[in-house]
């Protein structure tokens, strides 16, 4: 097969898209300057794969936070805004459960709830980490797939579905107040102050050599990794290999046509809520296993990156979600080769804005559910 592209071909691209053209331009520069740096020793070979490890373990919680947003909209035709303050939900009461369990017997219970509230209780006391307290964590972990899923059967009971005839603007308003509700009561019952709830300098790190220096990579990193990754192959099965599955992705292409044909559409949006509500939980408790801290406004900065990998894959779509989230986190890391450390989550944002102008339907095209 020949690959060679006509000179012809090029100069039409370059005068129909001069935009398009500079973008490829500019692309290429960085990837030479990238190369020539790792090439002369400017640029250390450890740095890059630092960035690219860093980049990745962001973006498969950015990615796992995506798939209950796109299924949302892809089954339920809304933008759900509440989604942040879903993972923020879920990360205070999986930390909560965590506490209690590594706690209990040794702390006041009442500050344990509260995860040490104004007085505070130092992490490193209680020690919590996957090595030290891998119980605490695996409880805790539960229980924010368990709550947020609760919570999202909850909401949808007593907001959503009532509305649902009413249109996707009118759903993507109360999605708005459901947020704002959500994040109060959050802060009125932990208080707004950041905290720290994992004793981050006892975490055991393994330096993996990589040119004349290392990845310094850590237990909580592994597990985020594995435990996405994991997660993302069951929804994929979920999708591919069981009845449900095929029930949502046939009122994800056409509702009217699945009711038509027998498929009980109330059961999938349930489904739907739950599956998506778990993902949701579980992405909650591990950001805060990555960064270590928490605090009630956690869900609704992190919102704006998820929503950016979910357009970025193609609204809707599943694995866009999943390849978004990583192309967002990747790009937000490994953009710190050039530019400074407050600039990357905006490189990110350029580069789903440059995807976009090329492929307008995102990497994988459409609202469906796979």
């Amino acid at each position: 097969m020949d690959y060679r592209v006509e000179p012809a071909t090029i100069a039409r691209f370059v005068r129909e898209r001069p935009f398009g053209a500079l973008v490829v331009v500019l692309a290429l520069v960085l990837l030479f300057d990238l190369v020539a740096g790792l090439l002369t020793g400017d640029i250390a070979t450890a740095t890059v794969a630092t960035y690219l490890w860093d980049g990745a373990v962001v973006g498969v919680i950015v990615g796992l936070a995506g798939i209950g947003l796109s299924m949302t909209y892809a089954i339920l035709n809304f933008a759900n805004f509440s989604h942040g303050d879903m993972i923020t939900s879920g990360a205070f009461a999986g930390w909560v459960a965590a506490f209690l369990v590594a706690g209990v017997g040794r702390i006041d219970v009442g500050r344990l709830v509260i995860l040490g509230g104004r007085n505070g209780i130092n992490a490193g006391t209680l020690g919590t980490s996957v090595t030290n307290t891998p119980l605490a964590i695996l409880v805790g972990f539960v229980v924010a797939i368990v709550l947020t899923i609760a919570l999202a059967l909850l909401i949808d009971r007593l907001v959503y579905r009532p509305m649902r005839d009413q249109g996707a603007i009118a759903l993507l308003i109360a999605s708005i107040g459901v947020a704002l509700a959500l994040r109060y009561l959050i802060a009125f019952v932990f208080q707004s102050g950041l905290r720290p709830v994992t004793a981050t300098d006892q975490i055991p790190r393994v330096t993996v050599p990589i040119g004349t220096g290392g990845i310094n990579v850590d237990a909580h990193e592994v597990t985020i990794v594995v435990v996405s990754l994991l997660l993302m192959a069951g929804v994929h099965l979920l999708l591919q290999r069981t009845k449900l599955g095929t029930a949502m992705r046939a009122m994800a292409d056409n509702e009217d046509l699945a009711l038509i044909t027998g498929i009980p559409t109330e059961r999938v949006v349930r489904a739907t809520w739950i599956v998506g509500g778990g993902l949701t939980g579980a992405a909650g408790f591990l950001v805060v296993l990555e960064r270590g801290t928490i605090f009630f406004q956690l869900g609704w900065i992190l919102l704006l990156l998820i929503f950016a990998a979910v357009i970025l894959g193609g609204i809707g779509s599943i694995y866009g979600a999943m390849a978004g989230g990583l192309v967002i986190g990747v790009t937000s890391r490994l953009s710190l080769v050039w530019i400074p450390a407050d600039f990357g989550t905006a490189a990110a944002f350029v580069i789903m804005i440059l995807v976009l102008l090329f492929r307008p339907t995102g990497l994988f095209r459409g609202v469906t559910t796979a």
